[in-house]
C-alpha cells in the first residue's frame, strides 16, 4: 500500500515476498514487480517474523 497520498491504486507498486529454496540456503526475497531489478533478499533464518501475519 502506498504511503504517498498522491498515488492511487493504479499507480501503486506491486510488491511481493517469497521464500526461495532453490539455492543451498533458503532466502526471503522481496520484489517490486513494477520495476526492473528491484528486489532484496536475506537468509530465511535472518528474516524478521511479522507477528500479525502468523
Amino acid at each position: 500500500m502506498p504511503t504517498d497520498p498522491a498515488l492511487d491504486a493504479a499507480d501503486s507498486p506491486d510488491i511481493m515476498a517469497s521464500i526461495d529454496s532453490s539455492s543451498s540456503r533458503p532466502e526471503l526475497v522481496i520484489a517490486d514487480l513494477s520495476r526492473e531489478n528491484a528486489w532484496v533478499s536475506v537468509d530465511e533464518t535472518d528474516a524478521t517474523v511479522l507477528e500479525e501475519w502468523c
